[in-house]
């Protein structure tokens, strides 16, 4: 992680969960983290954080709302006068609904693609031309995916078909953009982690109060991926060589079936 010290992250979601723990381990290795939320009380307490405020890094906490488009091009054009760089966008940033395609409202299904799928375009987008407007051709973007984008779990309760959509867009338009990035012969690298059953606030979904509920219970049953595990994976796949370039980890607990 030598060559990342000093440098510039940005990543989105950050006041909890994946997010959060990813703010904490980049500024542990001595990067200059921008972590954007809503809730950009929660970002500022984990920069006051004993780990974080004796870090080598340092965490900058910008209040964001990512469904709005006005509001990404402006942290965009902070870091560009602030930093005059950017090396690393993680676009962590997503949510679910309990929405069966079936009965689920519009305004559900509207934000969760304005927050797992345009939010994270209109991010990769500005990030690729501030990179490349800074000569940064060895840049690495890092798409926080998810098991469901790979598979439609038999075991899945219906209110997650549309969000398992939506990350099925991700990984097309995660190889799209590997794809436009080759043509355009650049070194800025693309890659995905896609875990299985994190132990987030997002988690909720997948659990039910009805004590029945079978998927419920073998949740309840299992020993889930935690924060950390995902933050790993993030580690290898910045501390990958240049002449490597990691697609896509696939991750789950090892209780996990699907």
């Amino acid at each position: 992680m030598e060559r990342w010290s000093g440098r510039v992250a940005f990543v989105t979601g950050a006041s909890s969960g994946i997010g959060a723990e990813l703010c904490r381990t980049l500024v542990h290795h001595g990067m200059i983290v921008v972590g954007i939320a809503r809730r950009v009380d929660r970002i500022q307490a984990i920069a006051e954080e004993e780990r974080v405020k004796n870090a080598p890094g340092k965490l900058v906490a910008i209040k964001c709302d990512v469904t709005q488009e006005s509001e990404l091009l402006s942290v965009f054009e902070k870091i560009r006068k602030t930093f005059g760089r950017l090396d690393v966008l993680i676009n962590n940033a997503g949510l679910s609904h309990n929405s069966p395609l079936l009965s689920g409202t519009t305004a559900e299904f509207k934000n969760m693609l304005d927050v797992n799928v345009l939010a994270l375009c209109i991010c990769t987008r500005e990030a690729v031309k501030l990179m490349t407007e800074k000569r940064i051709d060895d840049g690495q973007i890092i798409n926080i995916s998810s098991m469901s984008g790979h598979r439609l779990s038999s075991t899945a309760q219906p209110g997650i078909h549309f969000y398992t959509g939506t990350k099925f867009m991700v990984r097309a338009l995660t190889e799209g953009l590997r794809r436009e990035l080759k043509a355009l012969n650049s070194h800025i690298r693309i890659g995905s982690v896609s875990p299985g059953l994190v132990e987030t606030e997002a988690i909720d979904i997948f659990r039910s109060k009805d004590p029945v509920e079978k998927a419920a219970d073998a949740i309840s049953a299992m020993k889930i991926l935690q924060v950390q595990d995902i933050a790993e994976s993030v580690l290898h796949i910045l501390r990958s060589p240049q002449h490597v370039e990691v697609h896509d980890i696939m991750i789950r607990c090892y209780d996990q079936k699907t």
